[in-house]
């Protein structure tokens, strides 16, 4: 550590980036530095990029918006008189271009002490330019900004000699942003070449996205970091919901110290905005070090009520619509939304039509009751039978005289309900109550497009969409149990068979519903979607074949019970695989914004063309023989 007097106070901002408002950003952090000078604070860190946000899609292309930016940041640095402040914002070098042409931008971190900017030992820049540009899942950083490695290239420098440390006040800081630390996939390391340089203290300044069980392997690689190099190190980072369109993310904060044994001090709640001060390192009797663990479905719980409570509030939503069904996805769906609205605000919908089972009538009555949420029956029987009148023997005629005749086969007319519900009805009671109307798929439907398209996928948000089904019915159950502590979410809910009542082929009553097989498809799926090395059909027919299929899926029953032969098996693997590639991929493009809490959530996180179903020519080779009994 330093020669400097007594140990150094540090003041973590983990507080709410608005995307796209730089200046709300800038007076948030002006008032978080005048507080700390109030408390005699002297180093004060913000996360990255928290004057322009992290998630806002092409607006780096806008000049003005990049004015704006470096205006906000300028008004920070001028409000760190008396102490410093390490903040995140795009940094713009007008004389040059990027790769694509336009003006050259940065992801940078700097390092204000007294009204001025402190530059690294020798850099070209009054800033910290981020070396690692991540690209992959919802990040496209290398789309906007230039990086460390290429301007060292440009240089003609080596990395080291552009990678140095910021001294300030005596204490000489290694500052990373986010992916800097994260480097076990990159062929540098620029907190290892930062440590060679000698540092006091690192800081981290992050705009990272919540994914269930993230922060468990973030500690893990971050303090195996400071173990090695013997340097304490801060992490702090954005809270509130940012998204790229298509996808909307949580951000929880968990801002914490890593000491220089790798020891983590958690520095407030997640899914909140704090400021927390440390002394570097822990004084005596500061609260002990926090043990690691994975999230449980309670993390999951709370980044679900925080993403769609912050997703509402950007948008202004006050009032909301659920059509709710009798089974498990809508009542958790308005159970999720019990807890963000007063039940004046919140407007419960059964809409049944002849196929609908008085068992699930009832269920959707007893959970508007026990919600205490305003409830309405609003059948559909009347508007199907309208469609039907107009399409059903429509007369098409040329003016040749040849003509024919529409029908409307039972498929056909179940579609025509999902489409009534949502496009009609749904749209219609949203308007009159002055709100909006939500989409309550899960993601084992959204993958295999098990959902009408201007139907069931109808709606303004799709916020347990990054659920897989069994995962919303332990929501369903950790929400009875520890939230409400009674079962406000039906028993029945629970234990019906899942199904879209759009026949009597789908009849509850009589154990018939969705062709899902949820707890084993959910595990097929999640392989397809979610798994970093995603398998495909020839992987799950090599396990088949092999017999470990179960084990690499991690599925706890017994393939053989659903598929009793290898024909049966590949029928459904390619049934839903087909689906999973082909119209399914047509439907997901046209759903609402999913929001994430889970890898590869569908929209910006789940990159796809309109490709269609295709399979490589090993599975070819592999499923002949097994198909040949047929």
């Amino acid at each position: 550590m330093s020669t400097r007097a007594g140990p150094p106070r540090v003041r973590l901002v983990q507080f709410e980036v608005k995307p796209g408002r730089p200046w709300a950003n800038a007076e948030r952090i002006r008032q978080a530095v005048a507080r700390a000078k109030d408390d005699g604070v002297r180093l004060v860190i913000v996360p990255e990029l928290a004057i322009p946000g992290y998630l806002i899609g092409d607006e780096w292309e806008r000049s003005a918006f990049l004015r704006d930016c470096e205006a906000a940041g300028e008004s920070v640095v001028q409000a760190s008189e008396g102490l410093t402040v390490i903040f995140g914002n795009v940094a713009v070098d007008w004389s040059r271009r990027n790769e694509d042409g336009r003006v050259r931008k940065y992801n940078a971190c700097f390092v204000a002490h007294d009204r001025r900017l402190i530059a690294p030992e020798g850099a070209p820049y009054p800033f910290v330019v981020k070396t690692l540009l991540p690209n992959y899942r919802e990040f496209d950083e290398n789309r906007h900004f230039h990086d460390a490695r290429r301007l060292a290239s440009e240089l003609q420098w080596p990395l080291d000699r552009l990678l140095r440390p910021v001294t300030v006040d005596g204490l000489r800081l290694g500052c990373l942003l986010c992916e800097d630390a994260w480097d076990a996939d990159y062929p540098v390391s620029p907190l290892s070449i930062l440590a060679a340089h000698g540092v006091d203290l690192f800081v981290n300044i992050s705009a990272s996205p919540f994914t269930v069980d993230k922060n468990d392997k973030r500690n893990r690689i971050f303090a195996e970091h400071v173990r090695r190099a013997g340097r304490p190190m801060v992490y702090c980072n954005h809270t509130g919901t940012q998204d790229n369109g298509k996808t909307v993310f949580t951000f929880d904060g968990s801002s914490c110290l890593y000491d220089s044994q790798g020891n983590r001090f958690t520095a407030g709640p997640p899914f909140e905005e704090a400021e927390m001060t440390f002394e570097i390192p822990p004084a005596t009797g500061a609260a002990p070090p926090r043990a690691d663990s994975l999230d449980t479905i309670a993390t999951l719980d709370a980044a679900l009520v925080y993403g769609t409570r912050k997703f509402m509030e950007r948008l202004g939503v006050r009032r909301v619509v659920v059509g709710v069904s009798g089974g498990i996805d809508s009542a958790v769906v308005a159970a999720l939304y019990s807890r963000i609205l007063p039940p004046d605000d919140l407007l419960l919908v059964n809409m049944p039509s002849r196929h609908n089972s008085p068992t699930t009538r009832n269920l959707a009555r007893e959970l508007a009751a026990n919600l205490d949420a305003l409830y309405t029956v609003a059948s559909i029987e009347d508007g199907i039978a309208l469609t039907d009148t107009q399409v059903h023997g429509l007369t098409l005629a040329r003016t040749s005289g040849k003509r024919s005749r529409l029908m409307l086969t039972a498929f056909m007319r179940e579609n025509v309900q999902a489409r009534d519900r949502s496009s009609r009805l749904l749209a219609a009671l949203a308007a009159a109550f002055g709100g909006v109307f939500t989409c309550n798929g899960n993601k084992s439907e959204l993958t295999v497009g098990y959902a009408t398209l201007y139907g069931d996928l109808g709606g303004y948000f799709a916020n347990i969409a990054d659920l897989w089904k069994t995962e919303v019915y332990a929501l369903a159950r950790h929400m009875n149990a520890t939230v409400f502590g009674r079962p406000v979410i039906p028993v029945g809910s629970l234990t019906v068979t899942p199904s879209a009542e759009l026949s009597p082929e789908q009849c509850v009553d009589e154990g018939k519903g969705d062709p899902i097989l949820y707890p084993y498809h959910d595990t097929v799926f999640r392989a397809w979607v979610e798994w970093w090395n995603r398998a495909t059909p020839e992987e799950l027919l090599v396990w088949y074949a092999e017999g470990t299929l179960e084990k690499r899926l991690g599925y706890e029953g017994r393939v053989s019970d659903l598929f009793p032969t290898p024909a049966a098996f590949i029928a459904d693997t390619e049934r839903w695989w087909n689906a999973y590639q082909g119209m399914g991929v047509a439907k997901r493009i046209q759903a609402p914004p999913v929001l994430a809490v889970k890898r590869r959530a569908f929209g910006f996180d789940h990159r796809e063309a309109q490709l269609g179903a295709r399979y490589t020519r090993r599975y070819e080779e592999l499923r002949a023989p097994s198909c040949a009994s047929r």
